[in-house]
């Protein structure tokens, strides 16, 4: 989803490195193509490890077009960037509150849905959401939820049912904490029912003294190290993205992860065209690449994520598709709310506040 290890910075430092390696020697070889090469080029600027290498491949050979892949590891860090100007991406991977912030600073390319056959793919009920009404910036990517991961060699199914479940005295010294303001400060919110898109300094300061009642409970807060220690057995319960609960899960059968009943957090990834892009062909032909289901199927089941594409659902395990953790409906995505785009008043209270809680620790 959207989150990134350190090995994995550096490895994907290390290929980005290669790739324009080989790309600038290539380009030295055939001088005489240089400028047709370079405009076959597409840039795409994503998450790390959030896309299977084999479809890459795949698409450049299908289409003619080079890839250019670049990675980032927060919205911020892709924001900052792009609003920069000095690369043209051609395709980036925003999260929802995110999309919002950049299409209204305009920052975004208005989407031709007509240059997108297999839009007719996708589920409505990840399509023309409020962060982009009418999906006219955007295309669902991948989408997923916040919860709880537990060991079940040393937790019961029913002992984290819930947000509030993680402040009982039976967890002292075993949770990890994802570090992340919007998300623990969610977590908080939505344990006393309220919304996690609070802006209202008096909850948000009731919820960041909340979390640091949690500190006795609190093995550590990280982000992507908590995988190697509830994987290893190191810790028993865990605060995560379903895509980590997924990973882990893969990894050690004991991980089960559940989301929590009542208020929470549903997030949604998405593919853009930024304003610096060069190649807008090429961008639409990926766009409308990665909508085919099959190729939506191969990346959900490579990446660990939930797919919004509907018509991919059949090519994936019926184990996967029907276990309400991770697609979940109904009841289960009762009360779950998507981040909305805060001013940049709210944001800093919210990372303010979160850092107290930090410090508390």
């Amino acid at each position: 989803m959207r989150r990134l290890s350190i090995f994995s910075i550096i490895i994907a430092v290390v290929v980005t490195a290669l790739a324009i390696i080989s790309f600038q020697l290539g380009q030295a070889q055939q001088p005489t193509r240089k400028a047709s090469r370079t405009n076959n080029v597409l840039t795409i600027y994503n998450w790390g490890e959030y896309i299977d290498p084999s479809l890459i491949s795949k698409f450049e050979k299908q289409t003619g077009y080079q890839v250019n892949y670049v990675t980032f590891d927060s919205n911020e860090a892709m924001y900052t960037k792009v609003k920069q100007g000095g690369t043209a991406y051609d395709i980036t991977v925003p999260s929802d509150y995110m999309v919002d912030k950049m299409r209204q600073e305009g920052l975004l390319n208005r989407l031709d849905l007509s240059k997108i056959p297999n839009l007719k793919y996708y589920d409505p009920q990840y399509m023309n959401l409020a962060f982009d009404p009418h999906n006219q910036y955007s295309l669902p990517y991948f989408w997923g939820t916040l919860g709880i991961a537990y060991n079940d060699q040393k937790v019961k199914a029913d002992e984290v049912k819930t947000w509030n479940d993680l402040w009982s005295d039976k967890w002292h010294g075993k949770i990890m904490l994802t570090d992340s303001s919007r998300d623990m400060l969610g977590v908080a919110l939505a344990s006393d029912n309220l919304s996690v898109n609070t802006t209202s300094n008096m909850a948000l300061n009731v919820a960041a003294k909340k979390l640091m009642a949690l500190a006795p409970n609190t093995q550590a807060i990280l982000a992507d190290e908590i995988m190697n220690y509830m994987v290893n057995g190191e810790s028993s319960v865990a605060v995560v993205y379903s895509g980590q609960a997924k990973e882990m899960a893969d990894q050690n059968s004991h991980i089960k992860y559940v989301i929590p009943e009542g208020i929470g957090n549903m997030w949604v990834d998405n593919l853009v065209i930024p304003k610096t892009a060069a190649n807008k062909p090429a961008a639409y032909a990926f766009l409308n690449f990665m909508s085919d289901p099959r190729n939506a199927a191969q990346n959900a089941e490579w990446v660990g994520y939930s797919t919004p594409n509907k018509g991919a659902l059949k090519y994936l395990p019926k184990s996967l598709t029907q276990d309400q953790e991770w697609y979940p409906s109904g009841d289960k995505l009762k009360g779950k709310e998507v981040y909305r785009n805060l001013s940049p008043y709210w944001t800093q209270q919210y990372n303010d506040l979160w850092l107290q809680v930090k410090m508390h620790q």
